[in-house]
Parts: C-alpha cells; structure tokens; sequence
C-alpha cells in the first residue's frame, strides 16, 4: 500500500498583521521625517534617527524575515554576531580618547 504524499506546509500570517506591521513602519517613517521637519540638532537629532531605525529593521527582522517564529538557536545565530559588532564598537568609541591621549603625550601633536 503506497504511503500518502505529504505536503510541506509553511507558517500563514493573517494579512491583519502584515497590515499593521507596515502602518507602524509608516508611522516610525513618519516620526523620523518629523526628526528632522522639527529641525532638533546634535545628539538628540541622531539619537532619536539610530533609535527609529533599529525599531523599524527590528520589525522588518521579526515579521517579514519569520524571526518571531523560528527556532532560538537561528535567531541566536542571525542576531547575536550583529550585536557583538556593536558592542565591540562601543568599546572602541568609549576607548578612542584614552588611544588619543596616549598618542599625543608619547609622540607629541604634530
């Protein structure tokens, strides 16, 4: 007797939440467009510019690339070295003044 062909059958999302992810891709759109309509200036301005960016491609990673719903290992080994880039970058840029510092006693300004 000849086994039946089973199907593989992929996750299906309500088009409800793909809906709403791309209205709060278009409100976070919005809200850094205002950023910058406002006219705020220096850190304030950037901060707010990094941090709607990385709301945005956080939802874009969690929905429309299926993070929410994959296994923690794959989302360990997609997110993770991301994040020890910048942490290795905040090191270097906390650590940048102490190299300059140093540069300058030993080897004079110029």
């Amino acid at each position: 007797m000849a086994q039946p062909a089973t199907l593989a059958q992929g996750q299906q999302h309500s088009i409800k939440l793909y809906l709403v992810i791309w209205a709060w891709l278009f409100v976070l759109s919005a809200c850094s467009y205002l950023v910058d309509y406002v006219g705020l200036q220096g850190y304030v301005r950037w901060s707010l510019i990094v941090a709607l960016m990385l709301l945005k491609a956080g939802l874009i990673v969690a929905v429309f690339m299926h993070m929410a719903w994959e296994r923690l290992a794959l989302v360990y080994a997609i997110l993770v070295p991301p994040v020890l880039v910048l942490l290795f970058v905040g090191i270097m840029v906390f650590e940048s003044d102490y190299t300059l510092i140093t540069r300058l006693r030993f080897f004079g300004a110029g």
